[in-house]
């Protein structure tokens, strides 16, 4: 049984609702096929982080192209939709030209990889394969990344950072 504490606070929002739902599949997808890589004895994690952190920076890219500045005030306008701060219960603790620090409350796709009855160091893993999305787009945009503590981990909320070089 998980010892992971995930419980979502904004349940009453249907668009919400159907987001995370939507993440949900998503999670539910990368971790069967990460699944089913390692049962056939595939570098698994190897091959999902490339394909995560290529999705990252191909996103990134975008972000870059609809951000007016590379400050991150201007990223985090782009980056962080009203509807992605909902999904994830997110509170902006830092926003700087410099800085943006977020911490996250819920996560869907925890939620999903629980659901599938996944241990929790699996999910600890997958958490930080997908978090691999957010490191491509820092790479993208020029910015560091920092992942402190996350939920996958068991912690109350995930922390991440990004810093302008």
């Amino acid at each position: 049984m998980s010892k992971i504490e995930n419980k979502a606070k904004l349940t009453t929002n249907e668009k919400t609702n159907a987001l995370r739902g939507a993440i949900q599949h998503r999670a539910t997808w990368m971790a069967l096929m990460f699944l089913e890589m390692e049962k056939a004895g595939y570098d698994a994690e190897k091959v999902t982080r490339a394909a995560v952190k290529q999705t990252g920076l191909m996103h990134g890219g975008i972000l870059k192209d609809i951000s007016a500045s590379d400050n991150l005030p201007d990223f985090k306008d782009a980056f962080l939709t009203e509807d992605g701060i909902n999904n994830f219960e997110m509170d902006i603790k830092t926003l700087l030209d410099n800085e943006l620090y977020v911490e996250f409350n819920y996560c869907a796709l925890v939620e999903a990889w629980k659901k599938l009855g996944i241990e929790d160091e699996k999910i600890a893993l997958l958490c930080d394969i997908a978090m691999d999305g957010d490191r491509g787009i820092a790479e993208s945009m020029g910015y560091d990344f920092e992942l402190g503590n996350t939920i996958a981990q068991g912690c109350k909320t995930c922390n991440i950072r990004f810093l302008k070089k």
